[in-house]
């Protein structure tokens, strides 16, 4: 205990500045191709080629950085007395988005809440709140987490409220995100394998029931065996997404020359906007932005073994994972490797709760940065 307490009134050495140049450049960047990718569709919204990406540098970078700012220098202990009042709320904000003039709906989805000029997407919050949470939990059950009543099935038993909650939106491929990240703590905590093993069978069974219950999920992994199949319908997205990842070639077309922004490809400042990169920017430039998510891996990973405790470990190690398999589960979905999930880019493709929720975590990171062993 005293060891303990040693560590944690220690003073504040130098934050990690690696990690913090490499969300800078990413972030950059990410305004850069936002602003192109998003022009057409802008402008036949709205009639300003700029909305949204001064929507995203306000509601998004703006709130953002204030978070990540005022989040650094809040001391990441402090999380764990309202881990699970936080995990809570977010759990109601959930619901929230079912309330009539409170949540939003679009396309058949109902994900956000309207917030005046902006929407809030409560399944962002979620991916913070969660892996603060299921941190607190397993540091204080550190010892006993192997066994069933510890571990396993108080973790069960959240998730499964999680993802009950986010399929009735729907949205498979957040849930798929959340819960592969808490798979990754429970994992790092010292889970046994049995556990995951049945998490796993369980996992499969699960999944087939939802592409049982909604057709449209066995014809996006019908396209993923075979996208030739029916171009012009369900693998209509896919196709055009290689069409522009193989027109940009090695150098690309040029920033701002896509022509598949042109309303041809869905989601263009979503979760396509990867395609948009290559085809402007070509394969060098992609692989360098696939390089700098791997620096924020290397880096997060480095400040996680050095953490101060094991709350500080799960806590890094949670946020990190959140960030570097959403962007290769994006990037895979993108270049066929994996189904479509619908999963954004971090820190670059559109939504204003997305990038600010993201940097908020990006403060946390480097407090705990700034706190560990040198």
């Amino acid at each position: 205990m005293r060891e303990r307490n040693k560590i944690t009134s220690s003073k504040y050495h130098q934050p990690d500045y690696y990690l913090l140049l490499t969300i800078f450049v990413i972030v950059i960047f990410g305004i850069i191709m936002l602003s192109s990718a998003s022009s057409v569709i802008s402008f036949e919204k709205f009639g300003d080629s700029n909305y949204l990406v001064r929507h995203q540098l306000l509601y998004g970078i703006l709130i953002g950085a204030v978070g990540l700012i005022l989040f650094s220098r809040i001391d990441y202990h402090i999380w764990r007395k309202f881990a699970f009042p936080l995990l809570a709320l977010n759990i109601l904000l959930l619901l929230a988005v079912f309330l009539p003039g409170i949540g939003y709906g679009f396309q058949g989805a109902r994900r956000w809440i309207q917030l005046g000029p902006t929407l809030l997407q409560p399944t962002e919050l979620l991916k913070l709140t969660f892996i603060i949470y299921l941190a607190t939990l397993f540091e204080k059950n550190i010892i006993k987490i192997k066994e069933a009543g510890v571990g396993l099935i108080p973790f069960l038993i959240m998730l499964g409220i999680i993802v009950f909650l986010i399929m009735l939106q729907p949205d498979m491929g957040t849930m798929l995100t959340i819960s592969i990240i808490g798979l990754v703590i429970f994992f790092l905590a010292g889970a046994p394998f049995k556990h995951l093993a049945w998490i796993f069978l369980g996992a499969t069974g699960l999944m087939f029931l939802f592409i049982k219950i909604a057709p449209y999920r066995a014809a996006r992994f019908t396209v993923f065996l075979n996208p030739a199949l029916d171009p012009q319908g369900i693998g209509y997205h896919v196709n055009q997404a290689l069409l522009a990842i193989g027109s940009g070639g090695i150098f690309g077309l040029g920033l701002g020359h896509s022509r598949q922004k042109y309303l041809y490809l869905p989601e263009v400042t979503g979760d396509s906007i990867f395609a948009v990169i290559a085809e402007e920017l070509g394969l060098i430039l992609c692989i360098l932005l696939i390089i700098f998510f791997l620096m924020l891996m290397y880096r997060g990973f480095k400040i996680a073994k050095a953490a101060p405790d094991i709350f500080g470990k799960l806590l890094t190690a949670g946020i990190v994972s959140w960030f570097v398999l959403q962007a290769f589960i994006n990037i895979a979905a993108m270049v066929t490797l994996i189904p479509m999930t619908g999963i954004p880019l971090p820190f670059i493709s559109y939504g204003s709760s997305a990038l600010a929720t993201s940097l908020v975590a990006v403060g946390i990171l480097i407090n705990i940065s700034r706190q560990t062993r040198e």
